[in-house]
């Protein structure tokens, strides 16, 4: 099963859970105080089209890391309306919502009269992508990233495609130089590299390991630790099964909040066939992100790879710089989720 389709699914799962993100702390990359935009700017979108942007005053975004991008930007008060997975920073989550990134409808959005509308690749479908451009409407789309590079480059381009090119360096540095503070700080260590396994889930239909060329494997490697799934062959995500467990054995287990919640929290977990005989469960190492801050790839990656090395090496005493976003203690997440 391919990343992109998990992903969005977790988001949609993720806005139907009422998730609640708490505002930005000290660590997490600061909005530009009084954005000025400088425009006209001309890009090129994920199909090399060149698209000239000339008015970013009403802004649609189509996908939950766009608009986080934007109001990192200090563009949040001209974003009109967004898709149902915008669920960070709360002003973005309180915004009036289009629909949910992957069934749009044009006639919803022109309703919002944007001078800007602007998602990834996994927006649509396409024709209601057409619709908005024949209408007149600027639409910038851009690819998908899978790693913190590609998370990296992605504010940049979206800070220059509104004119905002130095505000968004800033914040891309600023991201790129945590990551790098993480990673410098295992590199000083002889701790032996943490094998990892990402186990996605969602109820018991949905029960995944991940391998290689996901962004679970992205993220395991940025900080540092060895993705067991990938280890053992994994490509992409594959159902868990008890033998692909044991022969990943992994030192650590690493789970989205939500997930791990509709498993039935770590002692649903453990029922799991194959999980309790890990060395991760007998050495109680499991570790639990809030889903859009591990896997959504906006401007809080960086926080994002710095928390799960501080988790992964704790001998580091490395301080995490969001606590409030991890932990095993799933409790008071709702799992009443339609369709699940």
């Amino acid at each position: 099963m391919k990343m992109r389709s998990l992903l969005a699914v977790m988001l949609l799962f993720a806005t139907l859970a009422g998730f609640q993100w708490s505002g930005a702390t000290a660590q997490t990359p600061a909005a530009t105080p009084a954005a000025n935009p400088q425009l006209p700017v001309t890009v090129n979108d994920a199909n090399n089209n060149p698209v000239e942007i000339t008015d970013v005053s009403r802004i649609v975004t189509l996908n939950g890391n766009v608009t986080e991008n934007l109001f990192a930007l200090g563009l949040g008060p001209n974003v009109v309306a967004t898709d149902v997975s915008a669920l960070y920073p709360d002003a973005a989550r309180d915004l009036p919502k289009i629909g949910y990134q992957r069934q749009i409808a044009a006639e919803a959005i022109l309703a919002f009269n944007p001078t800007l509308v602007i998602g990834t690749v996994e927006a649509g479908p396409p024709e209601a992508i057409d619709q908005l451009r024949q209408a007149g409407v600027t639409v910038l789309i851009i690819p998908v990233q899978q790693d913190a590079v590609g998370a990296v480059d992605e504010i940049r381009f979206i800070g220059k495609a509104v004119g905002l090119e130095t505000a968004a360096n800033a914040i891309a540095d600023q991201v790129a130089a945590t990551i790098a503070e993480a990673q410098a700080a295992v590199a000083a260590s002889d701790a032996e590299q943490p094998r990892v396994a990402f186990l996605y889930l969602r109820g018991q239909g949905t029960q995944l390991l991940a391998g290689a060329h996901s962004q679970a494997d992205a993220v395991i490697t940025a900080a540092g630790g060895i993705n067991a799934g990938a280890e053992i062959g994994i490509e992409g995500y594959q159902p868990i099964t008890p033998e692909a467990l044991v022969a990943s054995d992994p030192d650590v287990i690493l789970v989205m909040q939500l997930g791990l919640a509709l498993a039935g929290g770590v002692d649903g977990l453990l029922q799991i066939p194959g999980v309790a005989q890990t060395r991760a469960a007998q050495d109680n190492r499991i570790i639990a992100f809030e889903d859009l801050y591990l896997l959504g790839f906006g401007p809080r990656i960086g926080d994002a790879i710095y928390d799960l090395t501080a988790a992964l090496y704790p001998d580091l005493g490395l301080e995490p710089k969001n606590p409030q976003w991890q932990g095993t203690d799933v409790s008071d997440i709702p799992t009443d989720i339609p369709g699940l």
